[in-house]
C-alpha cells in the first residue's frame, strides 16, 4: 500500500516562503514522480505542479516562477518550495502520486492527508 506524508505547512505573511515535504512509504517517485494540488473550501483541488520519473516538470501560470518541485536523492521525499507567497495562495495543499505497472503511470490516485498553508499579510 502506498502512503503519502505531508509536512511543512503553516503561516506566513506576504511575499513569504515554505516548503512543503512529502514522505511516501511503500513506493518512490522514480517511475511516475509525484504531483501538488491545491483546495480551498468551495473550490475544486487543482494540479499546481508536477514532476514526473522523467525530470519532465509542469508549474500552473499562477505559480510559475515562485514555486518549485523537487525530489531528494532517494527519491521517496518530494518537496514544493513555495517562494513570494500570495494572499492567493492560501490553501490546503496535497502531494500525490500515480499508481503504475510495468509500463504505465495511471492518473494520481494516492493522495497526501493535506496540509494547510496561510498567507497573510
Amino acid at each position: 500500500q502506498v502512503q503519502l506524508v505531508e509536512s511543512g505547512g503553516g503561516s506566513v505573511q506576504v511575499g513569504g516562503s515554505l516548503k512543503l515535504s512529502c514522505i511516501a512509504s511503500g513506493y518512490d517517485f522514480r517511475g511516475c514522480g509525484v504531483g501538488w494540488y491545491r483546495q480551498v473550501p468551495g473550490s475544486d483541488r487543482e494540479l499546481i505542479s508536477s514532476y514526473n520519473g522523467g525530470g519532465k516538470l509542469y508549474y500552473d501560470e499562477s505559480v510559475k516562477g515562485r514555486f518549485v518541485v523537487s525530489l531528494d536523492n532517494s527519491e521517496n521525499t518530494a518537496y514544493l518550495e513555495m517562494n513570494d507567497l500570495k494572499a492567493e495562495d492560501t490553501a490546503v495543499y496535497y502531494c500525490a502520486t500515480k499508481r503504475e505497472d510495468a509500463t504505465t503511470c495511471y492518473w494520481y490516485e494516492y493522495w497526501g492527508q493535506g496540509t494547510q498553508v496561510t498567507v497573510s499579510s
